[in-house]
Formats: C-alpha cells, structure tokens, sequence
C-alpha cells in the first residue's frame, strides 16, 4: 500500500522499457498507478513488451541513446520526477563482436541521458530522481571469493565490463559536477547507480545466456552445452533488482542528498551458484527427461568472469532491501513462465501474478 501511495499518478520516464528488465519494470510501475513514458531502440524485438500489454499502456519514442536531441526532446515531453535508464548494449560476448557500437551506446548513451536531465532541469524541469542500470560486472574483477562492496575499484576485462564502469564513471562525474549531494537544496535531484548480478526470469529471450539457452534446448528436446561450467554468479530473479530500483528511486525522490551514491543489488551467498549447478537445477525443474552437457574445454573461448558476487550490506542497513527469493525459486518462477507461454496463457496476467506475489513475500521480509 505505501508503495502504490507513492507511486500512483507519478511520472516516470524510462530508457531501454522494452528490454527484458525494462519490460517488468514498466509493468510493475503501471500496476502500481504510474504514468510511465519510454526511449528505446526500434530495432530490436519486444517480445515481453508486446506480451505484457506495454504497447497500449506506456507512451513510447523510438529512437537511439546515441541521438541526443531526440533523447533530449522524449524527456523533455515525458516531464519526469523519475529517470531509470537501462538502455544498453547489454551482453558481453556481444561486446566482443561490436565493441565500437557496446562503447558508444553505453557510454555516450549515458552522457546523452544526462545531458538531457541537465537541460530539463534548467528548464525548471520536476525531476527529483535519477537511477543509471549499470552490472555488477562494472568492477575490476580479481576473481575474489568475496563479494564486491561500492567503493571497490571499477574495471572491466571485457568491452562490455568496461563500457559499464565508463557509465558508472560518467555518472559520477555528472553528479560530483552538476547535481553534488551538498548542494542538494539548490538543484533537488538525486542521481545514483545500480549494479545487479545476473538476473533471470521469464521474458528472457537473449543470445549466449544461460537460462534462455538451456529453456530453448528443453523445449526444443536437446541438451544444451554449457561453456563455462564451474563459473560462478550471483543468481537473482529480475523482480529482485527492480524492487530495489523502486525503492532506491523512493529514496532519491524524498532524501536525494542522502541517497545519491553507487548501490550494490545482489543475493545472498548462498545464491551464488555455478553454471552447471544452476542449469542442471533448471533441467530438473523442467522434467521430461532434460539434461545438460558440458563443454570438454571447460570454458569458453572469450573471457569471462569466474568468481563474481556482490556485497550489498549497504542496501541492506540503509534501503532495507533483501532478496526474497532463493535460487530454486527464481528457477520455478521462470520455468513456470515459460511453460504458460507455451501453454499460449494470457502472458500479462502471468507477469502480474508473479509481481504480487513477490510484493506479497516482500512485506513478509520486512517483518
């Protein structure tokens, strides 16, 4: 209830809404009385935008985060108090194909964002809160055992790991610049990032990801080869990132100053799991007799990370954010979307379901 109270009738203006992440964040927010505006690319697919009914309910512009004065206009006519940004080139072995094009986007999208929120807030602008989606790959990865913390140092093997921090690095310099939390009382907007761990749930239809891979191969009656079987993730359904995305923008909107900083959103260690131990968790979860095989090199070809987890203490003592669901439930929700996809339900009445029920254990987390 006190989160439908805040964010009913409110403005929100999102890049990237017809992502995977963008698509039940923009449901979510539409569930919860928003009137949400959206900047995406229309050359991509929207598979789960189309699904979840978000063509008829979100105002959308199609268009490039590399088009400034496109960008600039959607936002300027959105009139947001909220900004998420999720537009990106968001895969890593993509990133290594497209480097040029992975930089530009996620680099020079964020500058172009950030222009925008500059130029609308000297317009007199309502903007309050602005939240840049980044990765927990944004760090320099030393294949720790532990889990990175915000004031970790920033890096990236990869153009895609590098091109985040490059975004993170852009942000904070906009922030310390224009928007300084000190002088809060003079601008009244409060700029933060949020870096994930790797996110599942049903919608997801990207190349070279485990979980869609795996969900594919099931349904297709094949095995599917996992590249990098012993590398380890911190493994969370997306609505867990989203609500901290929510709550976090909350907080901006009512103590900006405060909250204006780098956020960690990322399980508990007990779900950080292997690949092999996640798809053949995934396996038995789909049943008819689904297996999985493993790649006799034992890694893939290009680099990725091995051992990846997050801190996220500070959402915890300060958001009160904890993940509410484990692994094997993150896993259950996704094959069961799945299988209700290919069962041709109502897809939108799916996704609502699992949002309140996520809501439904939030409230029971926080008690």
């Amino acid at each position: 209830m006190k989160r439908s109270a805040f964010w009913k009738d409110r403005s929100v203006f999102i890049t990237g809404h017809t992502g995977f992440k963008g698509s039940w964040l923009s449901l979510w927010l539409t569930l919860l009385g928003a009137r949400v505006s959206g900047y995406a690319w229309d050359r991509e697919e929207h598979a789960l935008f189309t699904l979840t009914g978000g063509e008829q309910e979100v105002k959308t512009t199609w268009g490039d985060v590399r088009n400034r004065h496109r960008l600039d206009a959607a936002l300027r006519e959105a009139e947001p108090e909220v900004v998420f940004h999720l537009a990106a080139q968001p895969l890593v072995r993509t990133s290594y194909q497209i480097p040029a094009d992975t930089f530009e986007v996620n680099v020079m999208g964020t500058v172009n964002l950030l222009e925008a929120v500059c130029s609308s807030v000297d317009s007199g602008s309502r903007i309050k809160a602005v939240v840049n989606i980044t990765t927990d790959k944004c760090y320099d990865n030393l294949e720790w055992i532990w889990g990175y913390r915000e004031t970790d140092r920033l890096g990236g093997y990869d153009p895609y790991s590098a091109s985040k921090a490059c975004s993170e690095l852009v942000t904070q310099a906009y922030r310390t610049s224009f928007f300084h939390p000190e002088r809060y009382a003079e601008h009244g907007v409060g700029i933060a990032t949020a870096r994930a761990g790797n996110v599942i749930g049903g919608g997801d239809d990207s190349p070279d990801r485990l979980v869609p891979d795996c969900l594919k191969a099931f349904a297709a009656g094949r095995r599917p080869l996992l590249r990098s079987p012993a590398a380890t993730r911190p493994w969370q359904h997306v609505l867990e990132p989203l609500g901290g995305y929510l709550l976090l923008a909350e907080k901006l909107v009512a103590e900006g100053a405060e909250y204006a900083s780098a956020w960690n959103f990322g399980p508990e260690e007990e779900s950080v799991h292997s690949v092999e131990k996640v798809a053949a968790k995934l396996a038995a979860l789909w049943g008819d007799g689904a297996g999985i095989n493993l790649d006799p090199a034992g890694s893939s070809a290009l680099h990725e990370a091995g051992e990846l987890q997050l801190d996220s203490t500070k959402a915890h003592r300060l958001l009160g954010w904890y993940s509410c669901w484990s692994v094997e439930q993150a896993l259950q929700k996704t094959v069961e979307w799945q299988k209700a996809l290919e069962a041709k339900q109502d897809m939108r009445k799916i996704c609502e379901q699992q949002i309140r029920e996520y809501m439904t254990d939030e409230i029971r987390r926080a008690k």
